[in-house]
C-alpha cells in the first residue's frame, strides 16, 4: 500500500518514564499493524492518549483533551481515539462514560494489545473498554519491551527489568494501577540489550516502579517451589554488571530505585563497571522522620544520608539528583526546616520538587483534615527552591574547566547553531561545534560556564568510542 494512503497515527504521552515507554510499544505495535506516524494530529487517524494520574488535575486535563478530541475525529471518517495508561487503568469504565466518542480503553497491564483492540472498535458501536486487573504471566504482556518499539531516538532506549511496586507510600497511586512487582527473567533483559547494541543503541536506561529490588521475587519463587540452593541475594547488582558487560553498550542508567533497598552492592557494581554512569537519582520525599513515617517511605533522613555518603564514596564523580514533596497533609513549619537541613546536606546536584497533590485512592487523600494551606505550601516550595539551586549552581561551577564526555542529543530547542548532549553524571550541556554532529554520538567539551540548570562548554573532540575514548580529529567529521 503506498504510504500517502496507510493510516496514520499519533501518541500522546503523559507521566513517567514507564509511561514514554510503554508509547513506545504502542507505536511499534501500530506500525507493525501497517500504520506510520503522523506528523500532527491533523493528519492522523488514530490518536492514542497515554494516561498518568499521579498528579491533580489528570482527570480533567484527560476529558478536558477528549472533548476537543471529539471535533476533531468528525472531521474525518474512520478517525479513532484510543485511551491508555493509568488513568485508563483507574477510571476503567468512566471513560466511555464520559466521552462516548472513545473507540478503545485499556489499561497498564495490556499494552500488548493495542493494534488488536484498534481492530475491534473499527466493527463496535460502543467504546471497547478492556482493563486486566493483573499483569498476564506472558513476557509480552508483562514486559512490553519484549514487543517491537517506536523508539524516538535511535541510539539510546528503555529496558523494562521490573513492573508494579510493593511498597505502600501514603502518597503514591502507582501500586493500584501497576499492580505487584513482577521481575523480568534475567537472561531476557541482557538478551535484550544485547540485541540492542547489535541495532546501534549505545545507551540503555534500566526501568521499573522500584527498580533496585529487582528479582527479589524470582529468588523468593524459586525458594518456595523447592530450589534451595537460590541465595536469597540481591540480583540488580549483577545485572548492572552484565549489562555494562555487553559490547556496544557504553552507557548504563537506571531508574526509579527506593531508598530503603539501596545496598552496598549496588554502589559497588555502579563503581566497578565502566558503563554505568555516575548518577544516582535518590528519591528523598521529606526530610522529617516524622512525615517519612506518615509516608509509608521505610527510612529515617539519618539512613538516608548514611547511604548517599556511602554512594559517593563508592562511586567517584558522583552527581545525585532526588524527588521532594512540599506540604505532605500534617507537615509542620519544624517538618519542613528538616527537610531543608536535609536538602542542604545532601547537596544535589539537581531535585524535582513538587508540592502535594492528593489523589483519589491513596490514603494521603483521606487525610483531608490535615491539608497544608496552598498558600503556605507555595511559600515553602520557593525556599526549598532556593536551596537545591544554591546546591545546583555550587556543583556546576566545581565542573568550570573540567573536560567532559558528552552525549550528543542534536540542536539546542532555544538555539539550533548550539549543540545540546548529555554528560554521564546526566547534566545538559550546550556547546557550539565547527559543524553539526550526529546524534547518538559522543564528543568531549571544556566546560566554560555554568548555570542552576545545565552547563555550558567549548568543543574539543568528537569520540567514537566512548568506554576507550577513542579520538577523532575535528578535520575528519
Amino acid at each position: 500500500m503506498p504510504e500517502q494512503d496507510q493510516r496514520r497515527y499519533v501518541v500522546h504521552t503523559y507521566g513517567c518514564q514507564m509511561n514514554e515507554h510503554d508509547s513506545e510499544r504502542i507505536a511499534g505495535l501500530l506500525e507493525a499493524d501497517g500504520l506510520v506516524r503522523a506528523e500532527s494530529e491533523a493528519d492522523a487517524d488514530v490518536v492514542v492518549l497515554n494516561t498518568c494520574c499521579i498528579r491533580e488535575n489528570a482527570d480533567n486535563k484527560l476529558y478536558g483533551n477528549l472533548g476537543h478530541m471529539k471535533t476533531w475525529k468528525a472531521k474525518k471518517n474512520g478517525r479513532q481515539i484510543v485511551v491508555s495508561g493509568c488513568l485508563a487503568q483507574k477510571d476503567q469504565d468512566l471513560v466511555a462514560q464520559k466521552a462516548g466518542h472513545v473507540d478503545v480503553v485499556m489499561g497498564t497491564h495490556n499494552v500488548h494489545r493495542a493494534a488488536e483492540l484498534l481492530e475491534a472498535a473499527k466493527s463496535s458501536n460502543v467504546p471497547i473498554t478492556e482493563i486486566l486487573e493483573v499483569a498476564v504471566v506472558d513476557d509480552h504482556a508483562m514486559f512490553p519491551s519484549a514487543l517491537p518499539a517506536r523508539r524516538e531516538k535511535s541510539y539510546n532506549s528503555w529496558v523494562t527489568i521490573q513492573i508494579g511496586c510493593d511498597n505502600s507510600c501514603a502518597f503514591c497511586i502507582v501500586p493500584a494501577v501497576r499492580g505487584e512487582e513482577m521481575s523480568r527473567p534475567y537472561a531476557d533483559i541482557v538478551a535484550e540489550v544485547e540485541q540492542l547494541a547489535i541495532d546501534g543503541v549505545s545507551e540503555v536506561t534500566l526501568l521499573g516502579q522500584n527498580v533496585n529490588s529487582y528479582g527479589r521475587d524470582l529468588q523468593l519463587a524459586a525458594r518456595q517451589a523447592g530450589d534451595d540452593s537460590v541465595k536469597l541475594r540481591p540480583l540488580f547488582a549483577d545485572l548492572l554488571r552484565d549489562v555494562g558487560a555487553v559490547d556496544g553498550i557504553q552507557r548504563v542508567r537506571y531508574t526509579s530505585p527506593h531508598p530503603k533497598d539501596m545496598r552496598p552492592e549496588t554502589f559497588a557494581a555502579m563503581a566497578d563497571t565502566s558503563a554505568v554512569c555516575e548518577h544516582l537519582h535518590y528519591p528523598l520525599q521529606s526530610g522529617s522522620d516524622r512525615v517519612l513515617a506518615l509516608m509509608h517511605r521505610g527510612y529515617t533522613a539519618e539512613r538516608y544520608l548514611e547511604r548517599l555518603v556511602e554512594a559517593r564514596q563508592t562511586v567517584p564523580d558522583l552527581a545525585v539528583s532526588t524527588d521532594i514533596i512540599v506540604g505532605f497533609p500534617g507537615e509542620t513549619e519544624d517538618d519542613f526546616e528538616r527537610t531543608l537541613e536535609v536538602a542542604a546536606a545532601a547537596e544535589y546536584d539537581y531535585a524535582y520538587t513538587f508540592i502535594f497533590s492528593s489523589r483519589p485512592g491513596t490514603e494521603a487523600a483521606e487525610m483531608e483534615a490535615d491539608f497544608v494551606d496552598p498558600a503556605v505550601a507555595s511559600e515553602r516550595f520557593e525556599r526549598l527552591r532556593v536551596v537545591v539551586e544554591r546546591s545546583a549552581i555550587a556543583k556546576h561551577e566545581a565542573r568550570v574547566g573540567r573536560i567532559e564526555e558528552v552525549l550528543v542529543e542534536g540542536p539546542s530547542k532555544k538555539d539550533p547553531g548550539v549543540t545540546s548532549g548529555r554528560t554521564r553524571q546526566n547534566k545538559l550541556a550546550h556547546f557550539v561545534t565547527p559543524r553539526p554532529l550526529r546524534a547518538g554520538s559522543y564528543a568531549t567539551v571544556e566546560v566554560t560556564r555554568a548555570a542552576p540548570h545545565h552547563l555550558i562548554g567549548n568543543f574539543v573532540d568528537y569520540v567514537a568510542d566512548a568506554r576507550h575514548t577513542v579520538r577523532i580529529p575535528v578535520a575528519s567529521l
